[in-house]
C-alpha cells in the first residue's frame, strides 16, 4: 500500500492564515480555550474546528477533511449524520410529538423497545426489562450498580483494575467502602495483559476471582454484582476470552451474584457481534448499553432480567429518560445495523485490519502490540528506551504486558502517543488515545466504513508511525511499513 504523503498546511494543522491575518478557526479555538474548563481533553489533542461531517469524514473550518476513527467518542455507530438517522429525527420533529416524556408510553418509545428486544442476546431478550436514566454512560453504569445493590440487598461490587468506568463509578458511588477492584495480573501462575491469555489463562484468572469472592479477605460477604467488560477498552483494548466470560457466568450464578456486563464500548456490532457477550453465549443479569444506542443523541439505557425487577428506591427520576428524538434515532440505528449485517461486516473487516496492523508492529519496534476485536482496535506504543528495558527484563516481566512497564517508561510512551496523534492529524486522520496510562491509540471507526476508507486509515496510520519512529530513533530494518491493501 502506498503511504499517504499529506504535508501539514502552512498555518499548521488548523489551516493556513487568511490574507488579513489568522484563520477564523483560530479565533474560535482561542475563545473556547479562554472560556471552557481545563478538562477539554479532545480539544487539546485535536486542534481543529469541525463545521461539516458525513459518515467517517469531518470537514474542518480550514477546509481540510479528516477521517474520524473515534466515532464521536463512541456515540456514532453509523458515523456522522447518517441519512436514516436524520430522517428518523425529522419525522419526530415534523409530527409535533412531545420531545421528552419520562416514563410515558408513546409510539416512538414503543418502536424503540420493540427494536431493542429484537437485538438483545437470546437468553435475555424474552425476559428483559429496560431502564432509562440520565443520558451518559456513567449514569447508566451508576444505575446498574445501584439497581444490583437494591435487588440483592448487598452493598458490595466487584470490579476489575483498568475497567472503563471504574474511576467514575467510584467517585459517584456513595458505597465506596464496599467496592473492590481486582487486578487479574496478581493472579498466581500467569502474567499477561488482562491476566487472561495463554492456554491456562482463562481458568487461572477465573480461579483467582473465585478466591477473591470466597476467601477470608472478603469480610463483607458476597458482592451484589461483578462488573465485567467483554473487551477492556480503557485498559488497552484487551478482549476477554470467551472461556473466561463463561466461567464468570458460572461463578456468579452459583453464588446468586448479579453479572453486570458493561457494553458501553463494545455494543451495537462493534466487536463483530451485535453485543460482545454474544461471542461467548453468555447471558448477563444486567447490561449497560453503549452511548450510540441513541443514534448520536443523548440516551442511556440499562437492561436487566425481569425476575430481578421491582419498585426499588433507585427507580428512575432522571428528567431526560424519555428523549423521543434519541429513541427515534436509536431505533433507526439498531434496525440499520441488524438489517444490513453491519456486525458481521465489522468482524470481517476488523480481522483484516488487525492482521495488517500486526504486520506494522513487526516493522517498527515502537509498536509494541496490537489488540482488539472487530472494529475496536488498540495500538500500544513503547519508546526505544522502553523496548530495551523490556528486552532485558525477565520473561515474566515481559509477559506482563501493560503491567510490565514502569511509570517512567509510561510517561515516555504517553509522549509517543501525543506525537502519533499529531502526525495522524497532519495526514487527515483522527485517532483517540487508549490503554493504561494513555500508552496507545485506539481505532473505533463507524460500522459504515468502506473497504477503501479502511485502506486509507491504515495507510495514513502507517505513514504516521514511520514518522514518529524516525523522530524517536526506533526504525525497523525494512524501509516503509508492510501494510498491504
Amino acid at each position: 500500500m502506498g503511504r499517504a504523503q499529506v504535508a501539514p498546511t502552512p498555518g499548521g494543522v488548523c489551516g493556513a492564515a487568511s490574507p488579513g491575518g489568522a484563520h477564523p478557526a483560530e479565533g474560535v479555538r482561542r475563545r473556547q480555550s479562554a472560556r471552557d474548563a481545563a478538562a477539554r481533553t479532545y480539544a487539546r489533542a485535536l486542534p481543529l474546528v469541525p463545521v461539516r461531517a458525513r459518515g467517517l469524514t469531518i470537514e474542518g473550518a480550514d477546509g481540510r477533511r479528516y477521517l474520524d476513527c473515534t466515532s464521536g467518542a463512541g456515540a456514532l455507530a453509523l458515523g456522522h449524520n447518517h441519512p436514516v438517522v436524520l430522517e428518523a429525527i425529522r419525522r419526530v420533529l415534523d409530527s409535533g410529538a412531545p420531545l421528552n416524556t419520562p416514563d410515558l408510553a408513546t409510539p416512538v418509545t414503543d418502536a424503540f423497545l420493540a427494536e431493542l428486544h429484537r437485538t438483545l442476546p437470546p437468553g435475555l431478550a424474552h425476559r428483559a426489562r429496560v431502564r432509562f436514566c440520565d443520558p451518559s454512560a456513567d449514569d447508566a453504569l451508576e444505575t446498574a450498580c445501584r439497581w444490583a445493590r437494591a435487588a440483592t440487598g448487598r452493598p458490595g461490587l466487584l470490579t476489575f483494575t483498568d475497567a472503563h468506568r471504574r474511576a467514575a463509578s467510584r467517585s459517584l458511588d456513595p458505597c465506596v467502602a464496599h467496592q473492590r477492584a481486582v487486578s487479574l495480573a496478581d493472579a498466581p501462575g500467569h502474567h499477561c495483559p488482562h491476566g487472561l491469555h495463554g492456554e491456562r489463562g482463562p481458568d487461572l484468572a477465573a480461579d483467582w476471582v473465585a478466591s477473591v469472592l470466597d476467601g477470608p479477605g472478603s469480610a463483607s460477604g458476597l458482592p451484589a454484582g461483578v462488573i465485567v467488560e467483554p473487551v477492556q477498552g480503557e485498559g488497552g483494548v484487551f478482549p476477554a476470552p470467551d472461556a473466561w466470560l463463561r466461567r464468570m457466568r458460572r461463578l456468579t450464578s452459583d453464588r446468586s451474584v448479579a453479572l453486570v456486563v458493561d457494553e458501553t464500548q463494545t455494543g451495537l456490532g462493534r466487536t463483530g457481534a451485535l453485543w460482545a457477550v454474544d461471542h461467548s453465549g453468555v447471558t448477563p443479569d444486567v447490561m449497560v448499553l453503549p452511548p450510540d444506542i441513541g443514534g448520536s443523541l443523548p440516551l442511556a439505557v440499562v437492561v436487566h432480567r425481569e425476575d430481578l425487577d421491582g419498585d426499588h428506591p433507585v427507580a428512575g427520576t432522571a428528567p431526560f429518560r424519555g428523549n423521543q428524538l434519541a429513541m427515534a434515532a436509536g431505533t433507526a440505528t439498531l434496525a440499520h445495523i441488524r438489517r444490513n449485517g453491519l456486525a458481521e461486516r465489522a468482524a470481517h473487516l476488523g480481522t483484516r485490519m488487525l492482521a495488517q496492523l500486526r504486520a506494522l508492529a513487526e516493522e517498527f519496534p515502537i509498536v509494541r502490540r496490537v489488540w482488539g476485536k472487530g472494529l475496536l482496535i488498540g495500538v500500544e506504543l513503547v519508546d526505544a528506551e522502553g523496548v530495551g528495558e523490556l528486552r532485558e527484563a525477565s520473561p515474566d516481566v515481559e509477559a506482563q504486558g501493560h503491567n510490565g512497564v514502569d511509570g517512567r517508561t509510561a510517561r515516555h510512551n504517553s509522549e509517543l502517543v501525543v506525537a502519533l496523534q499529531r502526525e495522524c492529524l497532519t495526514r487527515g486522520l483522527i485517532v483517540g488515545p487508549g490503554g493504561r496510562h494513555g500508552r496507545g491509540v485506539r481505532l473505533a471507526p463507524p460500522l459504515t466504513i468502506t473497504d477503501e476508507q479502511a485502506a486509507a486509515v491504515l495507510d495514513r496510520l502507517a505513514s504516521a508511525v514511520e514518522a514518529v519512529a524516525q523522530s524517536h530513533g526506533s526504525v525497523g530494518q525494512q524501509h516503509g511499513p508492510r501494510v498491504r491493501r
